[in-house]
This record gives structure tokens, C-alpha cells and sequence, in this order.
């Protein structure tokens, strides 16, 4: 049975999580990024086109030249800068003795161009894939938690982005940022008022919050800072300061719940009402705005609220998100949706499935509210949106005769009659869970579901080994009672017409 099934997410796992990833630019969520944009010689911002790679011995006579100030710093650096957009050049670079001391010195210079320049030679190492890169760099980790209390919004946000990089999957990397400090840093960062600094620690938070260790080692600090309040903040301040931002600390949201570390902690903080109001809020202005992305703030919000429902011990979350508005919002997004991003359906039927699970007034609102019709429709989608659906719809007749009497009343059994159609064995089973629960609470419901031809339906997954024994059960209880009544009827009725 799957009522009540309360379905924690863990991000990473699903087939909505590869087409979200494939949805975000530059591939946001997991992978590393690579700020490139810079203004041409026209003035003109475009991307820079990477030069060739260069060889071990044009990296070495180019380190030698910035150092004996050559020609302009600035335009060698660059060169190093653009060589080491090559994996091949970048592998050359730090096998080099001194190299990377070199850099260093260079990016921590009192000359804010040559500074920036070094810094984007570190931040090009930082999104290389070898391991012994992203180690190589690791002297430059203390520097680049320092600079992230400097005054220029475009060298803070290039420390971020390469912080977040060299986090991403070195484990050296990430063992050294905590000692030195880095989540004391990111809560001072974080109340900057520059959108491309907050959405830059805000990739840098989400790489660190998705480790291995992070449960242990990382989100404990992170809830004993000030970052907890201010991402909530950030995340329902979403249209004054653009999508990106609250988008970023939805998902570090969402990896904290997923870690159950402390989610009481952040209910007593306000994080239910702060989804709730949020979720209103982005469904209210839908109709109004452009909507184009909209999808990756609201996929973690929903997880986030999902994933405080099914603990044990957050009963206050239940009571906080009692607002029949949140139902009104649910179906406003899977309808809105359900053609160009089938995969948020499934996320609000998660959700719909934790809230109608063991909670009358969720089941109640679905009804009063009219919504039922709507619910049904969905059994004609994809297969996980329809065994969502159809877990649902048993939440609510689970609560008794008077909700399957609606549910009777809103022709639930035509729709199921057409899920019993289907082949698959999971639909088939949950549609027979869902009949038991009508037969069980509405006994006439059986009666009409032999006069829809009910009986032929179940006949035709009597030899499925997955079923057979819930269809002869069913058959045998409800349906074979009610089909002898029926016989009885029909021959009292005959019984006292007058004979011709």
C-alpha cells in the first residue's frame, strides 16, 4: 500500500533532476562554472575565443617575463590566462616547480589589474577536471577567502565562482576552506547588497552543501551562522532582486532539509510560512510576468516543503502549512506546466501526496474547493504523474464514507475504469487499492462499477502474477456479494409483476 507514503527527495536520483540540470544555464546545479565575459576592444561585452594551447616552454618563459615585468604584466598574463583555457596547458602549468607561487604573488599585488588578472588565471585552473589542478590550488584558498571582503563586486564575484569551483569535487579542497574559515566568510559575504556577489556564494553554499561530509561536517556550521535567516530572506525577495539569486538559495535550502541535520531548527526560523508565502506569491503573479525559468525556484521549494512534511517530529510544519491557497497554487502550476515541464507536475503531486497523507483538511480542501476534477484529468498523463495521482485520490478516500461518497459523486470510477485498462502492474495495483477503499466505505460503489462493466476490467489481470491475488480478493469480497444482491433484486422484482 502507498497511502500515507510520506516521499523524502534526494537530489540527484530522478529523471526531473537530469532535465532540470539540463534546463539551467551553463548547466548551474552541480557542475562547475566559467565567467569569461569580458568587454572587447570595441567596448563591447563578448565572450573571449581561447587561444591555442601553449607549450611547457611558453608557459615557463611567460611566468619569467611577468616576473621581470616585460612588456606590460597585464597582456602576459592575459596570454597565461588564455593558454590556460586547454586542459593540456593547465596540466603543464602547475607540474611546473614555483608556478603556482608565482600566481599567487601575482594576485595578491597592490595593483588591482594585474590582481584581477591573476585571478582569472586561478579561476580558469579551477574549473579544470583533474584533481591535481584543483590541489595545486590550494594555496590560493586562504587569499581567496580574504578578498571576499573587498570593494570590487567584480573581483568578489570571481573569488566566489572560483571558491565554488575548487569546492566542487576535491575533497583537500574542501578540508582546508573549513579551518581557514570559509562559512564565517560566506555569512559576512552574504550581506552584501550585489545581486552577482549573493548569487555567486550562493553557488558556492550549494557545492559545499551537496559533499559527502556536508551532513556531518559543513551544515552544522552553516545552521549555527546567521545563513540560514538570510537565505529565507533572499529566497522570498525573489522579484526585487532577480531569479538567480533566490533560485540559488532554494537549492541550498533544499539540501539542508534533504540533510535532517536540524529542519526544526529552521521550522522555528520561519522557513514553512516563508515557502508557503512564496509559492502564493509565484503562482499569483504567473498570469502577469514572464514566467521563463520560473520552474527552478519553484522544483526546490516544493521539494523543501516535501521534504519537512514526512519527518516524524516536525508536527508544527503540519500546522504552519494548513493554507487551502497552497492547494489553489498546486494546480495552477501543474497546469501551467504539465506540457512544457511535465516533471514540476510530479513535484506538486509529491507535495499533494504528503499533505493529503493522514491530514483531513488537506483532503477536505480538495473537495471543497472543487479540485477534484482536475486530479481526476491527471490519470490521462504519464505513468508517474498517474500513480501519483491515483496515491492521492486513496489519501482521500482512506478518510472515510463521506469522502468516498464525493469522490463517487465526481465519477471516480469511469477514470478508473481506464486506468485498469493500462498494462502496468503499479497503476493497475494502486487503482485496485483505490477501489477496495470505495467498496470498503461506499458498498453501493460496487454495485455500480458492476454496472460499468467493472467485472470484465479486473477479469483481464486475473493471471498477472503481481495482481492476481488482489483481484480475486476483491472480486471475492465486494464484488461477488454485491453481484448476488443485485441477482436477488432483479428476481423480487419480477416476483410481483402480474402475470399476463
Amino acid at each position: 500500500m502507498l497511502l500515507g507514503s510520506g516521499m523524502g527527495w534526494a537530489f540527484g536520483e530522478e529523471v526531473s533532476v537530469q532535465a532540470l540540470r539540463k534546463a539551467r544555464r551553463q548547466q548551474q546545479l552541480v557542475s562547475k562554472r566559467l565567467l569569461r565575459e569580458e568587454v572587447n576592444g570595441d567596448g563591447q561585452a563578448g565572450v573571449e575565443i581561447a587561444a591555442e594551447p601553449l607549450s611547457e616552454q611558453e608557459v615557463l618563459q611567460l611566468l619569467r617575463d611577468v616576473q621581470r615585468g616585460r612588456e606590460e604584466r597585464k597582456k602576459l598574463l592575459s596570454r597565461l590566462r588564455q593558454g590556460l583555457q586547454h586542459k593540456e596547458t593547465q596540466q603543464k602549468f602547475v607540474r611546473l616547480e614555483g608556478s603556482m607561487r608565482v600566481l599567487i604573488g601575482l594576485f595578491t599585488s597592490s595593483l588591482a589589474n594585474i590582481q584581477m588578472e591573476a585571478a582569472r588565471c586561478l579561476h580558469e585552473l579551477s574549473h579544470s577536471c583533474d584533481p591535481a589542478v584543483a590541489e595545486a590550488c590550494l594555496p590560493a584558498t586562504s587569499y581567496l577567502l580574504t578578498y571576499l571582503s573587498g570593494h570590487s563586486v567584480e573581483f568578489t564575484e570571481l573569488c566566489l565562482y572560483t571558491l565554488g569551483n575548487l569546492a566542487v569535487e576535491s575533497d583537500a579542497v574542501r578540508k582546508q576552506l573549513l579551518p581557514q574559515g570559509i562559512i564565517p566568510a560566506l555569512a559576512s559575504c552574504i550581506q552584501s547588497p550585489h545581486v552577482a556577489v549573493l548569487e555567486g556564494l550562493g553557488y558556492v553554499l550549494s557545492q559545499l552543501l551537496q559533499a559527502t561530509e556536508a551532513p556531518t561536517k559543513i551544515i552544522p556550521l552553516v545552521l549555527d551562522s546567521v545563513l540560514p535567516q538570510h537565505m529565507l530572506r533572499l529566497v522570498s525577495s525573489n522579484l526585487e532582486l532577480g531569479m538567480g539569486v533566490a533560485v540559488e538559495f532554494a537549492w541550498c535550502l533544499h539540501y539542508i532539509v534533504c540533510s535532517h541535520v536540524n529542519n526544526a531548527l529552521l521550522i522555528s526560523q520561519g522557513i514553512v510560512s516563508t515557502l508557503v508565502l512564496l509559492l502564493l506569491e509565484l503562482a499569483s503573479v504567473m498570469s502577469k510576468a514572464a514566467t521563463e525559468g520560473l520552474e527552478l525556484l519553484i522544483c526546490p521549494v516544493l521539494r523543501c516543503l516535501s521534504n519537512l512534511l514526512v519527518e516524524d517530529e516536525t508536527e508544527g510544519c503540519k500546522v504552519q502549512i494548513q493554507d487551502e491557497r497552497l492547494l489553489v497554487a498546486l494546480f495552477l502550476f501543474m497546469q501551467y506546466f504539465l506540457q512544457q515541464h511535465p516533471f514540476l507536475v510530479q513535484e506538486c503531486l509529491w507535495l499533494l501526496n504528503n499533505l493529503t497523507a493522514d491530514e483531513p483538511f488537506f483532503c477536505s480542501a480538495v473537495l471543497t474547493l472543487d479540485l477534484l476534477p482536475a486530479l481526476l484529468q491527471l490519470l490521462s498523463c504519464s505513468r508517474m504523474v498517474t500513480l501519483l495521482a491515483l496515491t492521492v485520490l486513496c489519501n482521500i478516500a482512506e478518510k472515510g464514507p463521506a469522502y468516498c461518497y464525493q469522490l463517487h459523486q465526481k465519477a471516480v470510477l469511469p477514470s478508473l475504469l481506464s486506468t485498469l485498462a493500462l498494462s502496468d502492474a503499479q497503476v493497475v495495483g494502486q487503482s485496485l487499492e483505490l477501489l477496495h477503499l470505495l467498496f470498503l466505505h461506499l458498498p453501493e460503489a460496487a454495485d455500480d462499477f458492476l454496472s460499468q462493466a467493472g467485472l470484465q476490467a479486473l477479469e483481464q489481470h486475473q493471471d498477472n502474477p503481481q495482481l492476481q491475488e488482489r483481484v480475486r480478493a476483491l472480486s471475492e469480497t465486494y464484488l461477488q456479494p454485491a453481484a448476488a444482491s443485485l441477482i436477488s433484486c432483479a428476481g423480487a422484482s419480477a416476483a410481483v409483476l402480474p402475470s399476463s
